[in-house]
């Protein structure tokens, strides 16, 4: 799998990797302020602005497996140093999950993370996906709060999908990409 992936590839798949892991350890406590007292758990609400940086890896590289192989390698950071909310070995689950979302919609629907529609779609797919796997695995919301939370995710991946067509629209502006 690593043969697909050039050198800067993979330099800017672990980049991507990373700052996604960062801004959950920012951006999570303080959502979680407002989250807390709705009943949605946090990660749910913040997910998009974390999950943009898969779609991020997915369209910087052009390469299928791109936002999968960022969400492993969270996975593996996780696990190993604590950092964004372990839960130990169930990380590979949870973490890896939406980045596979994200490569099977943009497989599906033949794009590359090239447009807007493509990324607000893979950033949606990607929280809910995530979002569910946790709730699958640790908190089994009862029906109403988990639509309530699934309706938060979908929320904030869309702002995530859009954060992320600006963000690629500045870097192709100022030359750097």
């Amino acid at each position: 799998m690593l043969k697909r992936f050039s050198v800067k590839d993979l330099v800017l798949i672990a980049a991507m990797a990373a700052l996604g892991l960062a801004i959950k350890a920012i951006i999570t406590p303080l959502i979680q302020l407002a989250s807390a007292p709705l009943f949605i758990p946090g990660g749910s609400l913040a997910g998009g602005l974390y999950m943009m940086w898969l779609a991020m890896a997915a369209s910087l590289t052009g390469k299928r497996g791109a936002a999968t192989f960022a969400a492993l390698v969270q996975a593996i950071l996780v696990i190993l140093t604590g950092i964004g909310g372990s839960h130990g070995i169930l990380s590979l689950i949870s973490y890896t999950l939406p980045g596979l979302a994200i490569d099977l919609w943009l497989l599906i629907s033949r794009h590359r993370a090239c447009c807007l529609p493509c990324i607000f779609i893979s950033c949606i797919l990607a929280n809910l996906c995530g979002t569910m796997a946790v709730n699958m695995i640790f908190f089994s919301l009862p029906l109403i709060p988990l639509l309530l939370t699934l309706t938060a995710a979908a929320l904030s991946g869309g702002v995530g999908g859009v954060l992320t067509w600006n963000l690629l629209k500045a870097l192709r502006k100022y030359g750097a990409i």
